[in-house]
């Protein structure tokens, strides 16, 4: 009798296996002698496991998702890696050296992420251990960018500068990265984690999709926290849950590892790869905001305070681009708008000796994949602006140029459906020339799957990559979705059934958009007019005629099933 075949392990299997027997951020040594070996001694278990806690990806080869099987695309000789920025504080100096390592080993291309990276490409394996090695010299590093940990830590570019800002809760959002990354407690989560921190009133970090988010509240005359669990975009977004707690400063360290620790210890988040962030315990677990505090207190040994009522800012752009004053007087702050977040390695050592020849060499990364020169002296700020410009920063954007996010697309995310950097460029200049006299905040945001890393769920204008055929071909293709909100109005975009090629999408966004204008209500805001719009309505604007919407996944040809889903 023959035995019974053992079942296959399981994606969620192998992470889970490989995560207790190794700890990667105790290994780097590993790395070394991989960059001693070459790229052919690199072991499959740290190519597609343990690089990751070191920030570090194998980089596609180009075609995305639609060239590989099982749901992700075919890898290329080289890699990718996340620098570390927690709540987006950079020096001149450490831009520099960033500007000298893209230069040097990622053929001068960076990007700014969603999340105050800095994300760099094209790395060979012998080049990482230099790369790590010059950033921890300066003070920074790539560990938990990536892998089932906590990421980087976002917090308001402004803190400490800002002029309404309730506090500056920067120094809590730096021990919180200080305390959970590279941490052995804390190596192993059942996946990502994110955290954001801000003691602002504009919530710019996106508080609304993190696993864990503390925004400002303040009880009589003390200042704290309220609390969020739970958000998070992807394929299944959820805005995180408000939790009836009142934080002061001085416990927050302590509330958010205790959240952690809730997150670390739910195996059943164990089980599949696709159900294993915080959000599912409120989607698919059965947990309630009342249960998760109940939880949360057991594990500490003071008592939360209950919550108060909080100012929920109105939904903005909360970018930070233009010219604005700072709580020191004398000085203002100056937002450079940076399409897709994509710079050279000569702009970032640009930027830095700007920083430092106009200001005190203070700068920040946010979310909305910009930069921030900080302390400028209000006398010098049009020379600046001035100087920006020659280097293809603009302070004074179009409102296309502002809300354009883009995630990495298929240029070398092996998940990609679509390419979205050029795609973003070349929309922003259609649109800007076709709509000169467009005049509203917009969100424009472009991601290139279903993961939703361009955070397509809250923008005005969220388009999701997807392949159809047209003209015979098998094309790079949006889906639509409209209205995502955060802020008073939190929401998530509605797919309105609409889907086109790449190059019919700037015709579709101008009539929706030439719509809006001929159409809306005195001071009516973009969000407003899509509330009263049905998606039959909205759908008919985007394509010029009615039609009966599509779902966001139909078979797509060549796009595996798993990822299709």
């Amino acid at each position: 009798m023959t035995d019974a075949v053992a079942a296959k392990e399981t994606k969620a299997q192998r992470a889970e296996r490989l995560k207790r027997a190794k700890n990667p951020w105790q290994a780097f040594d590993e790395v070394r002698a991989f960059a001693r070996g070459g790229r052919s001694s690199v072991i499959p278990e740290w190519a597609n496991t343990y690089f990751k806690w070191w920030g570090i990806y194998t980089q596609g080869d180009g075609v995305g998702v639609t060239g590989g099987k099982g749901g992700e695309g075919l890898v290329s000789d080289y890699f990718m890696m996340r620098i570390g920025i927690p709540n987006g504080i950079v020096s001149a100096s450490q831009l520099r050296v960033i500007g000298e390592i893209t230069k040097k080993h990622a053929r001068n291309l960076a990007d700014i992420t969603v999340r105050q990276n800095i994300q760099l490409h094209w790395l060979t394996i012998e080049s990482l251990p230099e790369i790590v090695d010059a950033l921890d010299v300066i003070g920074l590093s790539p560990k938990g960018a990536c892998g089932d940990v906590v990421r980087n830590v976002t917090g308001c570019p402004l803190a400490g500068v800002a002029h309404d800002e309730v506090f500056d809760a920067s120094p809590v959002a730096l021990e919180v990265a200080r305390l959970l990354t590279a941490n052995a407690d804390f190596y192993n989560l059942p996946r990502k984690f994110k955290i954001s921190v801000t003691g602002c009133p504009s919530w710019c970090v996106y508080p609304e999709i993190n696993d864990i988010a503390l925004t400002p509240a303040k009880r009589n005359d003390q200042v704290g926290f309220s609390v969020r669990v739970g958000g998070g975009l992807s394929n299944e977004p959820h805005l995180a849950v408000r939790l009836d707690a009142f934080v002061p400063p001085d416990q927050a360290v302590r509330v958010v590892q205790a959240i952690t620790e809730i997150f670390r210890d739910q195996q059943a988040l164990r089980e599949s790869r696709d159900r294993a962030r915080l959000k599912y315990l409120f989607m698919k677990e059965g947990w309630t905001a009342d249960r998760f505090l109940a939880e949360l207190q057991s594990r500490l040994d003071f008592k939360l305070l209950p919550g108060i009522p909080e100012h929920v800012p109105h939904e903005t752009l909360r970018d930070h681009a233009g010219i604005h004053p700072q709580r020191q007087p004398g000085l203002s702050y100056v937002g450079a708008s940076v399409l897709r977040g994509r710079l050279t390695g000569d702009q970032l050592i640009a930027a830095a000796e700007l920083a430092k020849r106009f200001g005190s060499g203070a700068l920040r990364a946010t979310v909305a994949q910009n930069l921030l020169f900080i302390d400028i002296p209000n006398h010098k700020v049009a020379e600046l602006v001035g100087e920006l410009n020659r280097i293809g920063l603009y302070v004074e954007a179009s409102q296309f140029w502002r809300g354009a996010v883009a995630c990495t697309g298929t240029e070398f995310c092996k998940l990609a459906i679509t390419e979205t950097k050029g795609f973003t460029r070349w929309l922003v200049d259609e649109l800007e020339e076709r709509l000169p006299q467009f005049d509203q905040e917009l969100r424009l945001h472009v991601t290139g799957c279903p993961n939703g890393c361009g955070q397509h769920w809250i923008a005005d204008i969220g388009m999701e990559g997807k392949k159809i055929k047209h003209e015979g071909k098998l094309t790079d293709a949006y889906y639509f979705c409209v209205g995502g909100s955060v802020g008073l109005h939190a929401g998530i975009a509605r797919p309105v059934g609409y889907r086109c090629a790449a190059p019919q999408v700037p015709d579709a966004i101008e009539r929706l958009l030439r719509h809006y204008l001929l159409t809306r209500e005195p001071a009516e805001n973009l969000r407003a007019w899509f509330s009263r719009h049905t998606n039959d309505e909205l759908r008919a604007h985007l394509a010029g005629e009615f039609l009966a919407p599509v779902e966001r996944d139909l078979p797509t040809g060549r796009v595996p099933h798993a990822v299709a889903d």
